[in-house]
């Protein structure tokens, strides 16, 4: 994989999928703004997205969405889906993949933060249908082995400095 400063870039961030890993590996949040810069490389930034799903029930999630914002990602939202019965949905999957394809034809390489070996067939398309250069950023232990080696590159997020923010015990 050649990084050149001229490669446009757009990055999909599954929020869910970083923060929970980040919380049961590590007991740890992620520093978005240091993830970005270290997965950007010196490279022009098309666009940065976050996917993340808001519930009635979680404190703070307002200040978390906002710190998102200020490390200069865009947000798509998506409310909690609760079922009879009480099972709880909260998916990005399709809309993620949709708009990397839509945004695809601006941007010479995608980089998808996600473990989810859902995205799969995305990696693939992405490379092979439409030729571009796919990069994966997640956590090794959580991180499906087929999408890592699907793609043109991996980063493990554990492995990048400044990444990891622990939470304080209270």
């Amino acid at each position: 994989m050649i990084i050149h400063k001229d490669q446009r870039v757009g990055i999909f961030i599954d929020v869910q999928n970083l923060y929970h890993s980040a919380k049961n590996l590590y007991n740890a949040r992620v520093n978005f703004k240091e993830l970005i810069k270290y997965l950007l490389a010196g490279r022009k930034l098309i666009r940065a997205i976050a996917y993340v799903v808001k519930s009635d029930t979680s404190l703070g999630e307002a200040s978390f969405f906002e710190a998102l914002k200020k490390a200069g990602l865009e947000l798509r939202i998506k409310d909690l889906q609760i079922y009879p019965g009480g099972m709880k949905k909260a998916d990005w999957d399709v809309g993620l993949a949709v708009d990397a394809v839509r945004m695809s034809s601006g941007i010479d390489t995608v980089i998808l933060v996600t473990g989810d070996g859902d995205f799969l067939p995305l990696v693939d398309y992405l490379r092979w249908g439409l030729g571009k250069e796919v990069e994966v950023a997640a956590f090794s232990k959580t991180t499906s082995g087929r999408l890592r080696e699907s793609a043109d590159n991996f980063s493990s997020i554990e492995d990048i400095p400044k990444i990891l923010i622990n939470i304080n015990k209270k």
